[in-house]
Formats: structure tokens, sequence, C-alpha cells
């Protein structure tokens, strides 16, 4: 139904993606590896012990889970922080996933892997001829450019010209050829634009919209919503429930893991959270910020919005002081001083712009529903402050340097005065019109169908069908592994 077909399309795209992958030694890992990292084959799990997270170099596809281990460069526990109530101000528990130890530092290298891998294994991208176009308002680029330099294969990245300066940097480093598009974080439109000048242009330009792909929601309904069902297993203590999972909605594929968590723990409430700068879920609304990386204006299509409870607009100043509290000196002073362990300390840098966000949003969701120590709410730290020092110098030079003064301003403020205001718990009435703003995007600008949009309202077996496709996609990666011929042994 409307194109969810994935047999092989081109044998010739194939033939030419199965030999320049043996020409560069790769393995594509199956979603079910990456979902279950320790059936990774042991010769891949000792190599990568000697190979740098960030090299381009294609045994770290097999990274692309939530297990690495930074020690020791093997497979090992879950990377995941729980944020203590020293620090939350709250009584219910706040546990979120790490993506700082993901290839590029960040959790969207899922996101690519889980859009490029169905094209590879099924002829629709060659190698030889096309041009893989990554459009992002964040890391999804990084993530693009980085599998696409494993392949050697050109990378075009697109993103707003106001994002960190590290993003641009590291794409050029890569090799990307790249774009700036006008605006901000929320100026995805101007994106979608520079994508449709391309293939205007030729049709060597083959654009991985991550909005629209599939594959994103899918590798983390697979990956990141098994990673937390496993971890809450860990952690759960006495009669704790999983009681909510919290996500800015960005390009809906980290959300998506709430679609998995609702058929193992049926009570639980998600949450979509976004900049209050730029309330479209909330208000239907618009405007620019600076929550980077969750993209805005407009409602992915590859959101399942039936599976959203609420929503939450964050303040994007409270992100940004969050960030400083977390990182100056002054500011882990001050937590030290409050009883804040110092292992949490050193491990709040885990935490980037939308990372703040995402554990603002939880916060929010804790107090709205006021949750108690029995609750447990889970989030994504998707990347770290890696990708902002700049951000850091920016605060510095503009607001003058951090104090410890400043640092208890900043919790007290941000933190412990975090409201409910600004939220929504959602009805079915209001799910459906924040459904029905993709017709705006989708249908009106990018040439979807209003059969398709309706069907993804009222058929029950759309997004089952969806979610239920890794089983095929890893029986094509597979049978392409085999084509290919490399033993793990044969890969230095």
């Amino acid at each position: 139904m409307f194109d969810w077909n994935w047999n092989i399309q081109n044998e010739d795209y194939l033939k030419r993606t199965i030999k320049r992958c043996r020409e560069n030694k790769i393995l594509l890992p199956t979603f079910e590896q990456l979902k279950h990292p320790e059936t990774i084959p042991e010769e891949i799990q000792e190599k990568l012990a000697q190979i740098d997270m960030e090299e381009v170099h294609p045994l770290n596809l097999f990274r692309i889970n939530w297990r690495n281990d930074p020690k020791t460069g093997k497979i090992g526990d879950y990377n995941y922080l729980e944020i203590p109530p020293e620090v939350s101000g709250v009584r219910a528990r706040i546990i979120g996933l790490v993506g700082k130890f993901f290839p590029t530092g960040a959790h969207k290298v899922g996101a690519t892997y889980g859009c490029l891998a169905p094209y590879l294994v099924t002829g629709r991208f060659d190698p030889e001829y096309h041009k893989a176009v990554w459009p992002s308002t964040g890391n999804y680029c990084r993530g693009g450019v980085f599998n696409s330099a494993l392949l050697s294969v050109h990378s075009v990245a697109i993103l707003p010209e106001e994002m960190s300066q590290e993003r641009f940097d590291w794409l050029r480093e890569k090799g990307a050829e790249v774009y700036a598009t006008p605006g901000c974080e929320s100026n995805v439109k101007e994106i979608y634009d520079k994508c449709h000048e391309l293939e205007e242009q030729s049709d060597e330009y083959l654009v991985l919209n991550q909005f629209d792909q599939f594959g994103n929601a899918i590798w983390h309904y697979e990956v990141t919503g098994y990673a937390i069902q496993e971890i809450f297993k860990k952690e759960k203590a006495g009669n704790q429930r999983l009681s909510a999972f919290v996500s800015a909605t960005g390009s809906a594929g980290t959300i998506a893991a709430g679609d998995y968590l609702r058929t193992q723990f049926p009570q639980i409430k998600v949450l979509g959270a976004e900049a209050l700068q730029c309330p479209t879920l909330l208000m239907n609304g618009f405007g620019g910020h600076r929550i980077e990386g969750i993209g805005d204006k407009h409602v992915p299509w590859i959101h399942n919005v039936k599976n959203l409870d609420l929503v939450a607009a964050i303040d994007d100043e409270d992100s940004l002081r969050m960030l400083r509290l977390f990182n100056e000196p002054a500011g882990q002073e001050w937590l030290l001083k409050q009883g804040v362990p110092a292992e949490t300390v050193e491990k709040l840098p885990y935490l980037g712009i939308s990372s703040c966000a995402n554990l603002l949003a939880s916060i929010k969701l804790a107090k709205y529903y006021e949750l108690t120590e029995n609750d447990v709410i889970f989030t994504v730290f998707t990347d770290s402050v890696e990708l902002y020092r700049s951000r850091l110098e920016e605060m510095n030079r503009d607001w003058g340097a951090y104090t410890t003064e400043q640092a208890a301003v900043d919790w007290h403020s941000v933190i412990e005065q975090q409201t409910i205001d600004y939220m929504e718990e959602l009805r079915y009435y209001d799910r459906k019109r924040i459904h029905n703003l993709k017709y705006f995007t989708w249908i009106e600008q990018q040439g979807k169908t209003v059969e398709e949009l309706n069907a993804q309202w009222y058929d029950e077996t759309y997004w089952q069908e969806r979610f239920s496709i890794t089983p095929q996609w890893d029986d094509l990666i597979r049978r392409f592994n085999e084509q290919v011929g490399l033993k793990p042994e044969e890969i230095e």
C-alpha cells in the first residue's frame, strides 16, 4: 500500500553497490544486530577495540547502537545517565539514553543508517552515480556524511546557516558538499526548497529526507525503544513503573521509540517537546529558536501523532542557561556544593542543547502528573556539549562570565521553578488537529497524497506495517552481505 514495496528495484544499482562494498571492505549490520549488539560477530567486537569511534572505518557501522563502551571500545552496557532529584528538583526518576558514544558523537547516525541501508540492499542507490543528499537541522547530516564517506559516496549536507560552527567545520572536514540555507533551526521549508532545486538540476541528487523516510522512525522503534525497555528492567526497583517517554518531536524519528514502548507498557505517556519560540504542535505557531537539532514549523510525515499524549513548549533560553549551568566550572562548583554527586556532575556535559530541552520537558511532565519515586521517565540525551562549545563562548561574550551566583539563579529559575504552563494533554481531536497540519507541508508542497494522509489516521494497519518491516530488511541485508563475500576477519 502506498508504494511500501521493498523488493529489489534495480539489479544494476545493486551490483555496483555490492562491488563498492567489497572494494571498501564493508559489511552492513542488521537491525537485529544493532538492537542486540552482543550478537555481532566476536571477530568484529574484538577489532572495534582498536578503532577510534570517530574514524571513518567500515566496522564503525556496527557501533550504531546504544552499547558502545567508551573505555574498552567494545560492546558493553547501555549508555544512559540518571538525573538525580538534587538536579531535577522532582521526585520522579529521570533517565536519559546518552548519544555521545555513537560515531559522530550523536545518535542521529542511527537514523541515517535506518534510511540508507534499505536503499543500498534493494538497488535504490547507485554509489557510482548518485550524490546522497542529507537535509537536516542538526546532526542528521553529520551521520549521513559519515555513512557516505564509508562508501566513498559524494555527500551533500543541507542545513540552516545559523547552526553551530562545529557542525559546518566537521562536515567540510569530511569532504561534504555543504549548503547553508537561510534562517535558523525552525526554517525547514528552506531546506526542502534547496533539495528541490538540486533535484531539478540533476537526477544524480538522491534526497534521503529524515522527515519522510520511515527508516528513521523504524530504527528508533526497534533499537531505541528496545534499549529503553532493557534499561528499565535493569533499573526498576520495587513497584516502580515506566510512566513516560519524552522526546523533542524534531524529525519524529526518536519519538517513534514511544510507539514501541506503547506495545510493552500500554499505560505509558508519550510527550513531544518543542521550542516555545516556535510552538507548532501547541499553537499551530511559527517563529525562530535556538534549540539546535529539533526542527519546527511542520509535522513530519513519519510522525504517528495518534501515539502522542502531551505536547510541551520549552523556552530556548532555559535550555541555553541549563547548558551553561552544567558545563561552566562555576556551575559545576555550585552543583557540587548542593550535594549533587561528583560522578553525576562530571557527566552532565553529556547533554547538548536539545538534551537540556528534553530534560526540562521531563521535569514539566513530572510536575504535571505529580509523579513520585515510583515513576520512571525516560528521555534521550541526543548529543553532548562537544557540538556546542562555540555557543558557550558566545554566551560568555554576550552575557558575561559565568559565576556561582548566576548558577544559583539559573537552577532556581530554570529548573526548580519550571512550571506546567505551555503544556497540553491531548484529546482525540487535539491529536487530529496536529495530524491535519501535515496537509500543508506534505500534500500542498511535497507531493504526498491525501489518501495516504487519511490512511495514517484511519487505517490501523498503516503504522503496524511499517514498524514490522525490519525482518524483511534484515533478510535483504544478510543476502547482500553474502554477495559482498567478506568474512569479518578480512576487514582490517
